[in-house]
């Protein structure tokens, strides 16, 4: 039976039974991340410093009566932030006094705003970027922004070593994702000293205005989402990128060559319960593409590649696995990616 690590506390594990959590399950009906996110709190406010390594020290046999050479690894600060989202829903008071279960009618209409909400925020774990929003948080794309032309050396460690380059030349790309969530790889972040995940704020009985300027009362309750991410260690993750939809649509992009590709890019495969939470994330074309491609007969006597899509139960659910790690369907990732560039290292 497959698992994800049971020593990451998800969102979901944090919240159970209280209200916060009933709403973090709505959303994660919509948002699989948060099937596998962790969150870790800022250690600076709503900012995180960490240190990153950037190079290994060298290491020297040693010989009687001679010393030993000092090194050190290289290592590189940053700051990643938080941002914050906001809904606000309001209920009208004479359709409460209608409803036999009032707090359960406030929760169906906060429904809308919860998903909208949501799905700002599968947008910004793949596609947020500080450089052109500060307000907002840096997401996965814009950490993996590039990728290596020349065959990957160890010996020159770099974040585009991480990064696949699926064929495509155009601007109807998209992307498959290998993320590994751990405090040694990747986090969402929320501020100190605050809730990580969606807090709920019931202000009571408001008077508004109508479209004609009329007063009347609603109940409202205000959603507020604090957010950020950070990648401790980049060489956990993987990205596939410009894969060409079009092509992939005609059958001509082989995606278990490139998801080889990317699970031996990983610095860690080990899923077990002490170690980290890893998953592949895709939207549902690709995935049903996918699943063609390893059930169609014809298609499998042509694709050597076919490592096997099956079926396996992960804390409970039937999810569909690539070599034990479940596949999360995403829709927060797009058709319609640009070019991811190349760089020579």
């Amino acid at each position: 039976m497959a698992t994800i690590g049971q020593s990451y506390p998800t969102l979901i594990d944090a919240y159970k039974g209280s209200a916060e959590g009933t709403v973090i399950e709505i959303l994660n009906r919509q948002n699989p991340v948060l099937d596998d996110a962790i969150a870790t709190q800022c250690n600076m406010d709503a900012l995180h410093r960490h240190m990153i390594r950037t190079g290994m020290p060298t290491v020297a046999w040693g010989r009687l009566y001679q010393g030993v050479p000092q090194s050190k690894a290289t290592m590189q600060q940053v700051d990643d932030t938080t941002g914050f989202l906001e809904a606000m829903s309001g209920v009208d008071t004479r359709l409460l006094a209608l409803a036999p279960d009032p707090a359960k009618q406030r929760l169906v209409d906060s429904a809308p705003y919860l998903e909208a909400m949501n799905q700002e925020m599968a947008t910004g774990i793949f596609y947020h970027d500080t450089a052109t929003t500060p307000e907002k948080f840096k997401g996965l794309a814009a950490r993996f922004a590039a990728y290596n032309s020349n065959v990957p050396d160890v010996a020159k460690p770099n974040i585009a070593n991480q990064v696949i380059h699926g064929g495509g030349a155009g601007s109807d790309n998209t992307s498959i994702w290998f993320v590994t969530w751990g405090d040694h790889a990747t986090s969402l972040l929320y501020p100190k000293g605050m809730k990580a995940g969606v807090s709920i704020a019931d202000k009571g009985e408001q008077r508004v205005l109508d479209a004609n300027g009329n007063p009347y009362y609603v109940k409202e309750t205000m959603f507020n989402w604090h957010i950020g991410l950070f990648v401790k260690d980049w060489r956990y993750n993987a990205r596939v990128a410009n894969i060409d939809v079009s092509d992939m649509r005609a059958g001509s992009v082989d995606l278990w060559a490139l998801m080889r590709k990317a699970y031996y890019r990983l610095q860690s495969r080990r899923r077990d319960a002490m170690s980290s939470r890893i998953a592949i994330y895709m939207n549902r074309e690709v995935l049903e593409i996918l699943d063609a491609q390893s059930s169609d007969r014809s298609l499998l006597a042509a694709n050597p590649n076919y490592t096997g899509l099956s079926q396996a139960t992960v804390e409970g659910k039937e999810v569909k696995t690539y070599r034990g790690i479940p596949i999360r369907e995403t829709d927060a990732i797009l058709n319609t990616e640009a070019l991811v560039p190349a760089v020579a290292i």
